[in-house]
């Protein structure tokens, strides 16, 4: 039994993998490996068939009759071969039809070497047993070849292979219950009869010959095509190694192909074998970059249309002893798009898709020779967004990239072919307009108004209603070349905001020397630190209660050698429209904290800082740096801040808080109730102090809404645990009213003036007076 099993085994795997090799072999090939296949499977049946019944012992003598038994293993060959031929043909039906031939054909071997089976005595079967046996036998070997050629994995053949074994085994197993011998002295064995013990030596020596030799032959093909397989594929791995198509040719024709060719040509690279290359490349000749040198063609792929390609051509050595040419084909679409989009990029801007600064100026150009040529004229049109870092401020740069964007694509909507809008970098825009010959035409006015009146009835995409500030200047009534055309239309622009914003302006002569002063201020704004024009100022701020000086905030000024005295509000923001802010905001911090760190009595310092200053990456280490030099300790430095500054970036804005608080020195809240959510700043950011904006100290103690506001402030600061400073403190009534509302400390004019820091040296190096006495 043991020795049955192994052969049924062997025979079983060694025919489902010879099935798998016919079936991928060529037709030639694969009628002799069906042949092994029904050699090595039917003999293998046979003799599993032969050595089980070895171990059948009955009880009683037997043999085997000469002619049946040769019988029965011709019908396992040609039987078995049958159904494998089937098999083989493709589909999963093919394979069921032939399984259950193959089943038919261990039916037919059995029962014809059973037949050949010789005792003294009778069999007796069973019909119903022996018609299980044979559908066992059916239904399993259907079963086999389904799974063993359908997978096409070693799984799969392994699975093939397990289930052909229960195939064999379970008929041989059932069709034996089927059989009874009823023992009758009177039949006698023939003499020519075959002994049991000898026949079944020699099957089992003759079908583990044939298996061995079946599975050598299938090692030895296997290497073979291994070998042959891996050297095809390494040469077809170095080709579509390659990014661009390789292509060899001989006479015109194609011999192979990589598959980056296949990609280009729309097809299987197979199927490129045999065809002309002039029907993917026509016009393509074979002297054609011959020398090695790039030419430019189009390819037609098998889809249609055309792709722009690289091609060189160049002759190969030795090909197969025949002439042949090797063709490298490089894809250009990639290099035709990225061509494409940096012009597009070098014309038009990357956010609103307008044409940019570049293209406007080449456009302007030409209108003006245009319309020197024609004696027309042509207006500009300058705009920019009203308040538009607000937008940015308070709902971040993607809603002010929307805004833009949807301005662009508004009023773009109301232009027509012959004008031109361009965006000229941040929210400033332009527009080119062609006029008629007249000096009274108005077209360019109109549009302006009905640039207006769209924008102040739609609401933008991205937000609220922000509208829009427009400057006019026209050629060659205003300016007689390009620089002066668009300098006027921005001062008219400028004159525009100043007056209100949400309307236009046509320049005229006066506007001129208005931009050139704000001009000159920027420019002289960015040197009054090197100059030394700048001073500081300090205004006390003292406590209610005693009228003890707690410390001094202090102030900018400006002293302009020509100018005189320039207002904070006036110069203040231009410095952080042009970032001049970041060197006067640290020389500020500078002089501030060297000042303070020079005074004996140990008083606060309060210094203001932008938002510009406050987002600055480096903001912390300078302050810790200030503090170092000057040798001011950190718990009487305090950094004032608007709720404005917070709401750019709350993130940074926190963390650069955090981090000067680890400093050790005090934040306060500048005029608090002016900006946007002061109860979640509040609530979110680390303030000390809480200073009350002088709009809602002003006539306090007679303003029932102002009175209300203080009370709530305070209120609110006593239960956060956060001291409240009232800003703008102006008379007896203003204080009183504080008292009695216990408001902690004051700062204003009644405390005393901003002044040089030597009118407080009674504060800062000796024991003060009553400040508030002092006033009076």
């Amino acid at each position: 039994m043991a020795l049955a099993a192994l052969v049924c085994a062997l025979a079983s795997t060694t025919a489902i993998g010879l099935l798998t090799h016919a079936r991928q072999a060529g037709r030639r090939g694969r009628y002799l490996w069906l042949a092994v296949a029904a050699v090595a499977g039917g003999s293998g049946i046979w003799a599993t068939h032969f050595l089980a019944m070895l171990a059948y012992a009955p009880g009683l003598p037997s043999a085997y009759g000469i002619g049946l038994t040769l019988l029965s293993y011709a019908d396992a060959v040609a039987i078995t071969g049958l159904g494998f031929g089937l098999a083989t043909m493709g589909g999963r039906v093919r394979a069921a039809i032939g399984g259950a031939v193959v089943g038919g054909g261990i039916a037919a071997m059995h029962y014809t070497g059973m037949a050949a089976y010789e005792v003294p005595g009778h069999l007796i079967w069973n019909p119903a047993v022996v018609a299980v046996s044979v559908a066992i036998g059916a239904v399993l070997g259907a079963m086999a070849l389904v799974a063993g050629l359908s997978a096409g994995t070693v799984r799969g053949r392994g699975l093939g292979a397990g289930l052909l074994i229960l195939a064999i085994c379970g008929h041989h197993f059932t069709g034996m219950g089927a059989v009874t011998i009823q023992p009758d002295p009177a039949v006698a064995i023939p003499e020519s009869a075959i002994r049991t013990e000898w026949l079944a030596a020699a099957v089992a020596l003759a079908s583990s010959l044939i298996l061995l030799l079946a599975g050598a032959a299938v090692l030895l093909d296997l290497r073979e095509r291994q070998r042959a397989e891996s050297e095809r594929e390494r040469l077809r791995s170095l080709a579509n190694a390659a990014v661009e198509g390789l292509v060899v040719c001989r006479g015109g024709q194609i011999v192979s192909a990589n598959e980056a060719f296949a990609r280009l040509a729309g097809t299987e690279a197979a199927s490129l074998v045999g065809a002309s290359l002039s029907i993917y490349l026509p016009g393509l000749t074979a002297t054609a970059g011959a020398a090695g040198e790039a030419v430019e063609a189009e390819l037609v792929p098998a889809g249609g249309g055309t792709i722009p390609v690289e091609v060189i051509l160049r002759p190969m050595a030795e090909y197969g002893r025949q002439p042949h040419h090797a063709v490298a084909v490089r894809d250009l679409r990639a290099r035709r798009r990225a061509e494409s989009q940096i012009h597009y990029l070098a014309h038009h801007d990357a956010l609103t898709g307008l044409a940019n600064r570049t293209s406007f100026h080449a456009r302007l150009e030409r209108e003006m020779r245009a319309a020197d040529a024609q004696r027309t004229r042509l207006a500009v049109l300058c705009l920019d967004l009203d308040r538009f870092k607000e937008v940015n401020d308070l709902f971040g740069h993607a809603a002010g990239d929307a805004m833009l964007r949807d301005l662009a694509l508004r009023v773009g909507g109301l232009l027509d072919p012959t004008q031109l809008m361009a965006r000229l970098g941040g929210d400033e825009f332009a527009i080119l307009t062609p006029l008629g010959h007249g000096p009274a035409d108005g077209s360019a006015e109109r549009l302006a108004e009905r640039i207006l009146a769209m924008l102040a009835t739609v609401p933008a995409a991205s937000g609220p209603v922000i509208a829009t500030s427009i400057g006019l200047a026209v050629y060659p009534d205003d300016a007689q070349d390009q620089r002066g055309l668009l300098s006027h239309a921005d001062a008219a622009l400028y004159r525009a905001k100043a007056e209100g914003r949400g309307t236009c302006r046509r320049y005229d002569a006066s506007m001129g020397a208005q931009i050139r002063d704000r001009r000159m201020l920027e420019h002289d704004l960015r040197h009054a630190v090197s100059r030394g024009e700048l001073d500081l100022v300090y205004q006390p701020q003292t406590r209610i209660d005693t009228g003890a000086v707690t410390g001094f905030e202090a102030l900018l000024r400006w002293r302009h050698p020509e100018r005189g005295s320039v207002p904070p509000d006036q110069f203040i923001p231009i410095a952080e429209e042009t970032g001049a802010i970041l060197e006067i905001g640290a020389w500020v911090l500078r002089e501030a904290c060297r000042t303070a760190a020079g005074w004996p009595q140990p008083l606060a310092i309060a210094v203001n800082v932008s938002a510009v200053q406050l987002h600055n990456p480096h903001f912390v280490q300078f302050v810790h740096g200030t503090l170092f030099e000057s040798g001011l300790k950190a718990d009487r430095l305090e950094i004032e801040i608007t709720e404005t500054a917070l709401i750019r970036d709350p993130a940074r804005a926190l963390l650069t808080l955090r981090q000067l608080k680890a400093l050790g020195v005090r934040i306060a809240m500048d005029d608090f109730g002016t900006g946007y959510s002061s109860l979640s700043n509040l609530r979110s950011f680390p303030f000390d102090r809480i200073k009350i904006d002088r709009s809602f100290i002003k006539a306090v103690h007679s303003n029932p809404q102002g009175a209300a506001i203080v009370r709530s402030v305070l209120g609110l600061g006593r239960g956060l645990g956060l001291a409240v400073v009232a800003e703008g403190v102006e008379t007896d009534e203003e204080l009183s009213f504080l008292a009695a509302e216990h408001c902690t400390l004051a700062q204003g004019y009644l405390m005393g003036r901003p002044s040089p820091i030597t009118h407080f040296a009674e504060y800062t190096h000796g024991d003060a007076p009553d400040p508030v006495a002092a006033v009076a």
